[in-house]
């Protein structure tokens, strides 16, 4: 029988579906195709819930067919147990014949081990089936599990003359400048149910008090991230509100840290690496993807050290003449959009074009 990528976009398709809902876990899809028609397909719903393959095999009325059948699936079935059993014993139990795989899992657990194991039962297995698509859908499992950090986004938005907002002091009453329109700032909420955390700095913090939520948008708040060295932000600010949990990365935990359950202080050095540090720290927390929205300084102190994959920067017609500078950025425009009054460019690093 010969093989279609046909069935494997729709592999692909499916997996969207899981988007914002899997975080952590990688984005799956699976189809089971009998004499060239698609039987059962599924894809993986909820972080902790049943695999693609499980729910693709489980969607097939007639199961006799399964001995005649092949599954394509997105990524590499898993081999070991974690919330759920592995996908390969079922797919072998199951006595499906051949596998079309898109990319292999780099998870240490699972790389090759899926596979392998498919192999020695006597599965027919096929690797490489619009791998690249596959791995670009799941970039931040990949950047996870090949560099043992956070997958990072910058974002902002910027007058047509470089300046993201006028120059303002806290307390001195200034409301900050709207650049972003009613569409993309809804759009901005979207991006925030994606990631596990969004991160901005003490001044925008005290600037705006920001409540960093996705109340715009169905789906998860993520972890609000915000790095106050001297414990400036007073304790009545958004961020402390317990809609969401808060990581507060400072010099020095104050004393009533323990009240807070919601709240999390962690102490960083604040003479070294910076970046890196919360990069650790966060990854330690199992943070595995973060929103950057601010302020320029601290958008700045990350792509100086590039230390980031993606950015979204969205440049407005309005020009304000003076005020805080944007950041400055280089990398490849994957993508760019016009919408009322502005354009957003989507950019990536080289670490991020060339991860796979």
């Amino acid at each position: 029988m010969e093989l279609n990528p046909l069935f494997m976009e729709r592999c692909l398709q499916l997996a969207r579906k899981g988007e914002g809902s899997t975080k952590p876990n990688p984005l799956v899809g699976a189809v089971v195709v009998h004499n060239g028609r698609i039987i059962g397909e599924g894809f993986h719903r909820q972080y902790g819930e049943a695999h693609a393959e499980v729910n693709a095999i489980a969607s097939v009325r007639d199961s006799s067919l399964l001995s005649e059948s092949t599954l394509y699936v997105s990524l590499e079935p898993c081999a070991h147990h974690g919330k759920t059993p592995p996908c390969a014993e079922l797919i072998i139990t199951r006595k499906i014949p051949r596998v079309v795989v898109a990319t292999g899992d780099p998870n240490p657990k699972v790389s090759g081990k899926g596979i392998a194991m498919m192999r020695e039962s006597g599965i027919e297995v096929v690797v490489g089936m619009l791998e690249k698509e596959a791995r670009e859908l799941n970039r931040i499992f990949f950047v996870n599990q090949l560099y043992n950090r956070p997958y990072i986004i910058l974002k902002w938005a910027q007058s047509s003359d470089g300046f993201i907002d006028y120059l303002r002091t806290p307390g001195d009453g200034n409301t900050p400048v709207i650049i972003s329109n009613t569409m993309t700032h809804t759009i901005v909420h979207k991006f925030r149910t994606q990631v596990q955390g969004i991160m901005v700095g003490t001044n925008t913090a005290l600037l705006d008090n920001p409540q960093l939520t996705a109340r715009k948008w169905f789906g998860n708040d993520p972890t609000r991230v915000v790095i106050d060295r001297q414990n400036k932000i007073p304790a009545d600010a958004s961020l402390f509100d317990g809609t969401a949990p808060t990581i507060v990365f400072t010099a020095s935990a104050p004393p009533h840290t323990a009240k807070n359950s919601y709240i999390k202080y962690i102490e960083i050095d604040f003479s070294g690496d910076i970046c890196k540090q919360i990069s650790d720290r966060l990854y330690e927390e199992k943070i595995y993807s973060l929103l950057i929205e601010g302020g320029a300084q601290l958008l700045a102190s990350f792509i100086e050290k590039n230390m980031w994959d993606e950015a979204y920067v969205e440049i407005a017609e309005k020009a304000l003449h003076s005020g805080v500078k944007a950041p400055i950025i280089q990398g490849d425009v994957a993508a760019f959009r016009n919408y009322p009054g502005s354009v957003q460019f989507h950019l990536k690093s080289k670490i991020t074009r060339n991860f796979h």
